[in-house]
């Protein structure tokens, strides 16, 4: 049985739903867009 960190580890990167690009997560990631396509000015 995996450990809980294993299995955030393990885990595959978040993609943005426009683009595709992969998000760089942060502290407090919950969205599904990248930087770029989550701008304010878009």
């Amino acid at each position: 049985m995996l450990s809980i960190v294993e299995f955030f580890k393990n885990l595959p990167r978040k993609k943005c739903h426009n683009c595709g690009k992969e998000i760089l997560e942060k502290a407090d990631c919950y969205g599904n867009l990248c930087d770029h396509c989550d701008h304010p000015a878009r």
